[in-house]
């Protein structure tokens, strides 16, 4: 934006990190993102971004950069989870731990969100792809360690 928009114009970047869903019941304790890239009007900006301090919203400056990296992790992260649980159908037991209630409200919080909305959330930031590798990989790490105390058992039971 820095090089479209002519000198003059001011640039304020922001994220409110809640949607509709999260933000239903107020904004209060709901943080707000925002970097001032490049401010001439200190009255508008600080007037703008009053609206959502006066809100509750949590007010957190960084960079877009720190942003991406910290988004990456925590929404991508949490959304690839819902809609992996979502894949996987997951419903409500009658024996459901409360840890186990907690990933159907994820898978069900995730998937009220558009797939667009999802997608975005990789397509248009760069830290993303990594994050899916570095789950692809945690996985993988798991699955290796269940196999090999699986071997371990089978082993135990064989009669000597």
């Amino acid at each position: 934006m820095g090089k479209v928009l002519p000198e003059e114009s001011d640039v304020l970047c922001t994220h409110p990190m809640f949607g509709p869903e999260s933000g239903r019941d107020g904004w209060n304790g709901l943080a707000f993102m925002y970097e001032r890239v490049r401010i001439r009007d200190e009255a508008t900006c600080s007037s703008f971004l009053h609206i959502f301090e006066s809100e509750g919203c949590r007010m957190l400056e960084m960079s877009c950069e720190e942003h991406d990296k910290l988004a990456a992790r925590s929404q991508f992260l949490t959304h690839t989870i819902g809609r992996i649980l979502s894949e996987m159908e997951i419903e409500p037991t009658p024996i459901d731990t409360k840890g186990f209630q907690t990933l159907i409200q994820l898978k069900d919080s995730t998937i009220r969100d558009s797939f667009d909305l999802y997608s975005g959330l990789f397509v248009h930031n760069k830290f993303a792809k990594q994050e899916l590798n570095n789950l692809v990989l945690a996985f993988e790490k798991v699955k290796q360690k269940l196999e090999e105390m699986n071997e371990k058992s089978d082993l135990s039971m064989q009669p000597l």
